[in-house]
């Protein structure tokens, strides 16, 4: 089930446009940097869109002009968190080709504020189902104390996803249509 559901979800996101795709992300943006927890995090730490992902590249850019920016460089397959100071010092990396530093500018896990996620589906209650090589998972759980915000279009968030005992889930989403608190972020209060 959990196979075919991403599958279709997936299927979906990849028939959008590249204007709706830039329509929708701009719409988030609006909405991420609104958030109380965007305006009074100093580190945050963007995923590096590709594909037909919610694009945070002009995200990552304008919030380089005043926060910490940390984006994922894939090492030894495990997220190693990187500072950077200039998005197009960023190259393709990986069976992906996504963008990442050449070289980690190592952080401390305590450091990061805030962690916006990636996914194909998400659910309400704030789990989510990735491309399935379990990086994000593996790595949101060592920074139990930061937010973790699903970044998303609103199609892909359904009630409930099967879940898994490793899975971490974020605490609030954002779509181009809606902020979702989940469960958990009620509890951190």
């Amino acid at each position: 089930m959990k196979n075919q559901l991403k599958e279709s979800i997936l299927a979906k996101r990849n028939s959008l446009s590249k204007e709706e795709i830039l329509e929708k992300s701009d719409k988030i943006k609006d909405s991420l940097f609104h958030l109380t927890h965007y305006k009074t995090s100093k580190t945050v730490m963007f995923f590096v869109s590709f594909k037909s992902e919610v694009n945070t590249h002009d995200m990552i850019k304008e919030t380089l002009k005043n926060k910490t920016v940390i984006v994922p460089k894939v090492v030894h397959h495990e997220i190693e968190p990187s500072v950077i100071i200039d998005f197009d010092n960023l190259v393709p990396s990986g069976k992906f080709g996504i963008l990442e530093p050449i070289e980690a500018m190592k952080i401390a896990y305590k450091n990061i504020d805030l962690i916006l996620v990636p996914g194909i589906v998400f659910d309400t209650e704030g789990h989510r189902i990735g491309y399935g090589l379990g990086y994000y998972d593996k790595f949101l759980a060592k920074v139990p104390k930061a937010i973790k915000i699903g970044l998303t279009f609103d199609f892909q968030v359904i009630d409930k996803i099967p879940r898994e005992m490793h899975d971490v889930p974020v605490d609030m989403i954002v779509t181009e249509d809606r902020v979702i608190e989940c469960k958990k972020l009620k509890n951190k209060k």
